[in-house]
């Protein structure tokens, strides 16, 4: 159960934090309403978080304890790098109001972004690839709700550049700590 709520926690704390969160409000705000994008939102998440975890899982046999720590440390380092450099894209100027093409480009930006590969990650280290592909659905797709349903409230109410570089430093000082951990240097 430890991967379902790592994952679940993440997830949500990274893509509430993250680019998909703000371009989800923007778009909702574009097309007047959050309705529309609630499908797409959680079909995207379920099949991108499936899919990280059936490779987190895939990869599990090939690396041992200590690997599995370092790449996790590796990505939480790499996700407060994205978290911290890269910024939304500007709202979209004539947004599709088509539900296919809004699952698509949701789903790339799932399987492109940060919280893919945490779900996948944390497959891999804790050898539960559902439980962390549930949990990790979940955590995105409830942050990405929020967004939809906050619209253009979010980026007038949240302090947005503060939460993404807090974040950003929680998980590179976890990474630190993880990546020491494994190496054997502390505990």
């Amino acid at each position: 159960m430890p991967a379902f709520f790592l994952a679940l926690l993440l997830c949500f704390a990274v893509t509430l934090a993250g680019r998909e969160q703000v371009r989800v409000a923007r778009l909702a705000n574009a097309v007047g309403s959050a309705a529309g994008l609630i499908a797409p939102i959680w079909l995207s998440v379920l099949a991108a978080s499936a899919l990280a975890a059936w490779l987190g899982n895939a990869l599990a046999a090939s690396l041992d304890g200590a690997a599995r720590e370092m790449f996790l440390a590796l990505v939480l380092g790499l996700t407060s790098v994205e978290l911290a450099l890269l910024k939304p894209k500007p709202a979209p100027k004539e947004p599709t109001r088509s539900a296919g093409a809004i699952l698509l480009v949701q789903l790339a930006a799932q399987l492109s972004g940060a919280t893919a590969l945490l779900t996948g990650t944390i497959a891999l280290t804790t050898s539960e690839p559902w439980l962390a592909g549930a949990g990790g659905a979940l955590g995105s797709g409830a942050a990405l709700t929020i967004g939809a349903m906050a619209g253009a409230e979010w980026e007038r109410r949240v302090p947005i550049r503060a939460v993404v570089l807090g974040l950003a430093l929680v998980l590179l000082l976890a990474a630190l700590v993880i990546a020491l951990l494994a190496r054997g240097i502390i505990g």
